[in-house]
């Protein structure tokens, strides 16, 4: 299957033409959760991107990106939420390799 980014919009608008509640319910909620609060919403889409980078979603990436970017945050920034992504990850795989041994 492949996904270009460009048509997730087209596709969300479709999505939520089948199922109109439950969109506007999912993006009264995602706006509530991604706003200024006691986490900025600078800090908010970074903490996004990480989740991103870990799951490997494109589309989220592409979103939380332009966001971070537009909230403040720096190339630097970028990068370092990259490494930090990358380090949970790898220590997920070495603490589940646990599983695997006596």
């Amino acid at each position: 299957m492949h996904f270009n980014i460009k048509d997730l919009f087209t596709k969300l608008g479709s999505l939520g033409k089948k199922a109109p509640k439950s969109m506007t319910t999912f993006q009264e909620f995602d706006k509530a959760a991604m706003e200024d609060g006691a986490i900025p919403a600078k800090y908010k889409e970074l903490i996004a991107l990480g989740v991103a980078l870990t799951t490997q979603c494109v589309y989220c990436l592409e979103i939380h990106k332009e966001k971070a970017i537009k909230a403040g945050a720096t190339e630097e920034e970028l990068a370092e939420v990259t490494f930090v992504a990358a380090a949970l990850r790898a220590g997920a795989a070495v603490t589940h390799g646990t599983h695997i041994i006596k």
